[in-house]
Formats: structure tokens, sequence, C-alpha cells
């Protein structure tokens, strides 16, 4: 049996904390655009009002979640204490887990409520590499 000392390319390739880095910033970087985007959206276009209605919240809700969106975005990217960024995540966890159960309940198809899921997956991409590099530093 060959030891890993021996042979270096058996060595178990493990990730970087620089490359856990560029990944917690492209996945949260994507995140936040989307984020971004979906609350000007809310509040410039018509159509994205009508869906709104449609899902049956009133237009205060839209404008309201909106503006909400744009302060969740800005907790996540700018260096703020620790405990605003988990709020931050924990209100965008809300918000996605209620655009689902929205789109579902009125019988939205995947056409609508595909792009929750694919940006529930960014949002738990960053959320887990932000959690890993908040464990490194404790522990460090």
């Amino acid at each position: 049996m060959e030891s890993v000392l021996q042979n270096p390319s058996l060595e178990v390739v493990r990730p970087t904390s620089k490359s856990r880095n560029i990944a917690f910033w492209v996945v949260t970087a994507l995140f936040c655009l989307q984020m971004g985007f979906t609350a000007y959206a809310q509040l410039n276009l018509p159509q994205v009002a009508a869906a709104f209605t449609h899902l049956g919240f009133p237009d205060y809700f839209r404008v309201e979640l909106s503006w909400a969106k744009f302060l969740g975005v800005v907790l996540l990217l700018a260096p703020v204490p620790a405990r605003l960024k988990e709020w931050a995540y924990a209100g965008f966890a809300i918000n996605l887990a209620s655009a689902f159960l929205a789109h579902v309940a009125v019988g939205d198809g995947p056409e609508a409520w595909g792009w929750v899921v694919g940006t529930s997956v960014l949002w738990g991409l960053s959320y887990f590499f932000w959690r890993r590099s908040q464990s490194r530093s404790a522990s460090a």
C-alpha cells in the first residue's frame, strides 16, 4: 500500500481558503445581483407589479419588500457585524420561501417559481460559504 507522503498524486485536493473566499464572493455577487434586479423590477416594471397583484399581495407590500431587499443586499456586501448579516440571510430565506409558496398557492407552474428555486440555490451557497468563513475566523 502506497503512502500519500510517498506519492503526492494520491493527496486529496482540498479547497484552500482563497478558493472558498472566491466562491463565496462569486455566489454572493450573483445572489445580490438577482435580488437587486428583482427589487428594481418590483419598483419600476408594471408587469412585475401585476404579478404581485396576481399573487394576492397589496401594492404597498411590493414597495416595502423592494426596499427591504435593497437593504439586505447592502448588508450582505458591506463590512457589517455578523449579526446583521445573519438577519439579512434570514430575511432573504423568509422572502424566498414565501415567494415559492405564493406561486404554488395560486397554481403557477415552474416557469414562475423556477427563478425562486434558482435564487434559493445561490442563497444557500452564499450562506454556506459565509458560515464556513465565520467558523474558521472564530477558531483562528
